[in-house]
Parts: C-alpha cells; sequence; structure tokens
C-alpha cells in the first residue's frame, strides 16, 4: 500500500524563546527536523516526505534542502488540521498518510514500522501514545470498553479533564496514520478552536467515531521518544540523552569510550572496532574514524575521515581533512579544510596546515604553517617554517618534491617548487625554484664583531653614573 509522510514544520516555536524556527534547533549535531527526516526516510523514500514549512520557510527549506524531501507552504499557521489541509492535494494519490512532527528527534524506526502494522489492520486513524513519568499538559486517550482493546473513546485535552480521567497516563504523542480518502473526506468538518481559531488534527478522531469508524492507538515502548522540547533546558536534556545513545552504539560496536559523559559524538559519525576515544573529544558532523586508532584526550574532529591505525595526540583540531594510516597528528596541531595527511606521515605539535597534502612518511614537527602546499613522501620540514602562500589579493601554491630536508626558521615565498632531494639550509627566504638535489641557502652573511658587547655594556654603565 502506497504511503505519504507528512512532517509538521511550520510553527515557531516560541517556548524557547528563540527567533530561529523550533525545528532548526540541533541536537546530535543537526536540526530536529533532519532526524525526524532521517527516521520517515527509513519507511518511504524521500519524494513521498512532504515537510509542511510556514514560519521562516526559507530557512527550514534551505536547511534540510539537499535530503529530497519536498516541500508543503502553510502561509499562515493556524494548526496542524489547517496544515493537512494545505497538503491536501500532495497527499490525495495515497492509500495512507503517517503525520509526524518535527520537532521530535528521537522517533525510532521500529516504533513507526509497528504503529503502520497495527494501522493496517484496518482502523481509518492510528494514534502513537505514551506514557510518561509526567503526562502532565498533554491529551489524554480514553479507550473504549470494547472486545478491541486498541479502540480509542476519545482524545481529552488537559484543560478538559474530569477528576477521573487526570489519572490516566497514557497521552497522545501527536503522530498518527489515517487512510486517506476519509482523511480528506472530514479534513472540512475541523471547525477552529474558540480560543485561537485554529483547526486541531485531533478533532477528527472524534469526528470518526461519531461516524462509527474505527479509531485506535498503541503505545511506544519508550516514551521518552516521542517527546519534544518545549524550552532550551529540554532540547538540551533530549541532546545529551541521543549523545549517550551515539556512544552506547558505537561501545556495542567495540569502540572504547572512556567517560562517555564528557565526550560529544554527534548522531551521524562513524568509528570502527577497537578505536580508543579518550574523555572529552569531540566527534563531529559526518566524521569517520577507522579501527585502531587512539584519539587523545580535548580533540576535536569535525567532517573528517580517519584511516585505521591513526594516532591523534591531545588537544587537537581537524576540520575537513583526512589522515592516511598510521599517521600521527600532535599534540595541539590545527588541521584545517583540505587538509590531507599521508600514511605514516606526522604532523606535530603546534603545526597548522590549510589545502596542504602531506605524502607518505613526511613529517613536520614543530610550529610550522603550511597552507596551500604539496609535500612530498618522506620529506622532512624543520620547525618555524612558513610557506607564504598569500601576497595580499591571490593564495598561491608551495610545490615540496619527496626526500626534501627545509631547515628550521625557513621561508618559502610561493609560488615556488622545490625539487626532489632538494636542501634548504636553516633560517632561509626561498623566493625561486630550487632544483632536485640542490642546497638553497637564502640569508644574509653573519658578522662577528669581539668585544662588542663588552663595550656597549661598559658605556651603558658610565650613563647611569
Amino acid at each position: 500500500m502506497s504511503l505519504a509522510i507528512v512532517i509538521m514544520a511550520a510553527g515557531k516555536g516560541t517556548r524557547l524563546k528563540s527567533q530561529r524556527p523550533k525545528v532548526l534547533h540541533t541536537i546530535g549535531g543537526k536540526p530536529l527536523l533532519a532526524h525526524v527526516i532521517a527516521a520517515a526516510g527509513t519507511i518511504v523514500s524521500p519524494a513521498n516526505i512532504f515537510v509542511v514549512v510556514g514560519h521562516q520557510a526559507e530557512k527550514v527549506e534551505a536547511a534540510v534542502a539537499g535530503l529530497g524531501v519536498k516541500f508543503v507552504l502553510q502561509a499562515e499557521q493556524l494548526g496542524t488540521g489547517h496544515a493537512i489541509q494545505c497538503a491536501e492535494q500532495a497527499i490525495a494519490g495515497y492509500d495512507d498518510v503517517l503525520v509526524l512532527s518535527g520537532d521530535v528527534p528521537l522517533i525510532q524506526t521500529e516504533t513507526l514500522k509497528m504503529l503502520l502494522d497495527y494501522h493496517h489492520l484496518g482502523s481509518a486513524m492510528t494514534i502513537l501514545t505514551a506514557q510518561p513519568e509526567n503526562p502532565f499538559g498533554y491529551g489524554r486517550i480514553v479507550r473504549r470498553r470494547s472486545e478491541n482493546a486498541l479502540e480509542v473513546e476519545a482524545i481529552v485535552e488537559q484543560k478538559s479533564l474530569t477528576s477521573e480521567q487526570l489519572a490516566i497516563p497514557e497521552i497522545n504523542t501527536g503522530i498518527y496514520v489515517f487512510q486517506t480518502k476519509p482523511l480528506i473526506a472530514h479534513l472540512k468538518r475541523i471547525i477552529p478552536n474558540d480560543n485561537n481559531g485554529e483547526y486541531y488534527l485531533t478533532d477528527l478522531a472524534g469526528i470518526f467515531i461519531r461516524e462509527g469508524q474505527v479509531v485506535t492507538a498503541v503505545e511506544a515502548s519508550d516514551a521518552g521518544e516521542v517527546l519534544g522540547a518545549n524550552t532550551i533546558a529540554e532540547l538540551v536534556a533530549l541532546d545529551s540523552v541521543l549523545r549517550s545513545k551515539t556512544a552506547q552504539k558505537l561501545m556495542a560496536r567495540g569502540v572504547t569510550i572512556f567517560s562517555p559523559e564528557t565526550s560529544v559524538i554527534d548522531a551521524d559519525v562513524e568509528v570502527e572496532a577497537d578505536t580508543v576515544i579518550e574523555p572529552y573529544v569531540q566527534l563531529l558532523g559526518r566524521t569517520r574514524i577507522g579501527a585502531d586508532c587512539l584519539i587523545r584526550s580535548n580533540t576535536v574532529i569535525e567532517n573528517s575521515t580517519i584511516a585505521d591505525g591513526v594516532l591523534i595526540r591531545q588537544s587537537c583540531v581537524i576540520t575537513d581533512s583526512s589522515i592516511d594510516t598510521g599517521a600521527k597528528i600532535g599534540p595541539f596541531a590545527h588541521l584545517r579544510p583540505g587538509s590531507e595527511i599521508g600514511e605514516d606521515a606526522h604532523v606535530g605539535n603546534f603545526v597548522e596546515t590549510k589545502k596542504a597534502r602531506l605524502g607518505k612518511g613526511a613529517k613536520a614537527s614543530h610550529l610550522t604553517y603550511l597552507g596551500d602546499a604539496m609535500i612530498g613522501a618522506g620529506t622532512n620540514i624543520g620547525a618555524g617554517v612558513i610557506t607564504c602562500n598569500y601576497d595580499g589579493v591571490n593564495k598561491h601554491m608551495t610545490v615540496i618534491g619527496e626526500g626534501v630536508f627545509v631547515g628550521s626558521d625557513s621561508t618559502l615565498v610561493a609560488p615556488i617548487a622545490i625539487g626532489d632531494g632538494a636542501y634548504i639550509g636553516a633560517g632561509s627566504c626561498i623566493t625561486r625554484e630550487v632544483p632536485a638535489d640542490a642546497l638553497a641557502v637564502g640569508r644574509s652573511r653573519q658578522i662577528t664583531k669581539e668585544g662588542w658587547a663588552a663595550g656597549k655594556r661598559a658605556r651603558l654603565k658610565k650613563q647611569c653614573e
């Protein structure tokens, strides 16, 4: 049977006290809405997912544009019922419609499949419910006394609960599945709420029940996965839950994470078995880390690929870069975007790279800046070396061959090429091409004046008398 998924993402989320749309607040390294789309994408293809946007619609669309979903505009936000009315044309050709909220980032694929399985038993509307520790503020599910234990008699909002109904622990999560034809047929029967003029999708439950159609409810096994966030504190709590689950999944696959509560690991990060992650590490974005690596404390790695057997020492920052097998980085190294560190290469303490490629076994061990540079295999870059890649207008390349020795405190003024096997004398300023196997020294001649310092001290002493 064909299924459309509609995700509600048009609201402001004013209770967060933020100018940003609620669904664009992030946990686990990506927007709330992106998490919901990811869960929906395990059920249907993105072409069958319709995101209802309204408040700051352009920003919401831009944030998830690469995920392949379609968008429906709810120009005036008049409630969940009105949102589905706006999506009516998009969903008309489907057998069923699954309605999700864009702010329930922990929803699991298994829960959605369970909901759909129960719905296909023949309900016009199927409601996902939960039993949180504190149900206050949520609509309650009143079940019908019938042979079908799943049947619903009513959804009663918090303010309308009787004293008896206040004791009901089961809440409406705002996640539903509808048969499309009765859904569309009855949408216009929803009347605006007297208090705010909004149209509520929950009203359809009462409409269906009065007409004798079957409305059922099934409970999620974990109430935590269907709860959203109405405050920044609740949002941070969701982030903590998600990151804890991510760490647990990685450890179940053979990754050692010491003090996981101190680590920040985004939801899309992948790490292979036998890698060790020390405390206070941040693994962000779409970072991929191979097997048998050691990531030492206080390191931040974002959108980067780390091969097997890599050592990342303490307090490194690595962004949009790749590191090949057996390389050693840090401590206190900074790999900026576009850095490619080759097999068994070494980037040491206080070395900064940007759009730099180091070949196999190349070394830059101390206090060096390598920007817009290609460095051949086996080359050694001494302490304090700088590639001068910017002339104030344009960036230029430095190309260093294989087996080159660049002496400490040398300045390489790009564009420049240094041939294989060449030597650069320490303290040199190199401005012209250096042929293979050549020695290049670019520094002023040393002048030594014996006794000059003693004379200087004597003159200064006399001036002070």
